[in-house]
């Protein structure tokens, strides 16, 4: 495949318009305040009400019409989310579980919370990834597929390396140890990482819940004698496609959703 048909960037483009989805009517919205943060789902209001009403959680108010998380100090609204999703851990509700942490963050930079990185999906929580295109000077991608073991989407195709960014660390920092961590990309030529612009993606992801995030993307010319090589098991192997090849796997479903829409707005940038 050599060339990218108007059809084909055309539906790139759709794709990128629908990343945005409301929730079902079957969920329960998550205010932080006044603020709209989230979204369970009905299978899991009955424990969390049991969970709230029996334990000790002075941060958190839940009615019949929502959940709502007060504006307390981080580390004390942290401690109770902590507890409410072990709770939910505990009776097999939040699968996936990572025993790492991520944070949210308001308009204003601030964060206000921090929970297992598990339950951000579970509560429709807005987490945050970095992504990488890694391109070549010849034209062509870099592409990992996930490893089988990966508890989300095995086996899938993802972006030269692509990470959720936890609560301890920056945005940049996390892109630079993911390109080492999943591709083998030396800190040299991973600190050439080209800012390209964000990303929101909001979908319902059963059994998980709403992958909710915000993804930081990044270009890198790959040099021609790199190789990327996997270092934490997370990646099977990898593979280098032309855009237009990298389109058609898009549009045939072979792509994880979050780097489905970092690839397309790649393709589509390069062919504007």
């Amino acid at each position: 495949m050599n060339s990218l048909t108007t059809s084909t960037l055309a539906a790139l483009e759709e794709m990128l318009q629908n990343a945005k989805r409301n929730p079902s009517s079957d969920c329960l919205p998550v205010y932080f305040e006044k603020i709209y943060v989230g979204n369970i789902s009905r299978p899991l209001i009955s424990a969390v009400e049991d969970l709230l009403k029996h334990g000790s959680f002075s941060h958190i108010q839940m009615d019949i019409t929502r959940i709502i998380l007060k504006n307390a100090p981080p580390a004390q609204l942290s401690d109770n989310l902590r507890a409410l999703a072990n709770g939910l851990h505990q009776l097999g509700l939040i699968p996936a579980w990572r025993n790492e942490e991520f944070a949210w963050y308001g308009s204003d930079g601030h964060e206000y919370f921090r929970v297992e990185r598990a339950a951000f999906r579970t509560f429709g929580f807005r987490s945050q990834a970095a992504h990488i295109n890694g391109y070549t000077s010849a034209g062509t991608l870099w592409l990992g597929r996930r490893s089988e073991s990966k508890q989300i989407d095995p086996g899938k195709l993802d972006n030269l390396s692509a990470g959720g960014i936890n609560a301890n660390e920056t945005v940049v920092h996390c892109a630079i140890r993911e390109l080492w961590e999943e591709a083998g990309v030396p800190q040299g030529i991973a600190q050439q990482i080209n800012p390209a612009g964000t990303l929101v993606i909001h979908r319902p992801h059963p059994p998980h819940g709403i992958h909710h995030e915000m993804l930081f993307m990044f270009d890198l010319e790959v040099p021609r004698n790199l190789v990327p090589v996997n270092h934490d098991g997370e990646v099977s192997r990898f593979i280098e496609l032309d855009l237009a090849e990298a389109a058609a796997r898009i549009l045939a479903d072979e792509f994880t959703d979050d780097a489905a829409m970092v690839t397309a707005d790649f393709i589509l940038r390069r062919n504007r």
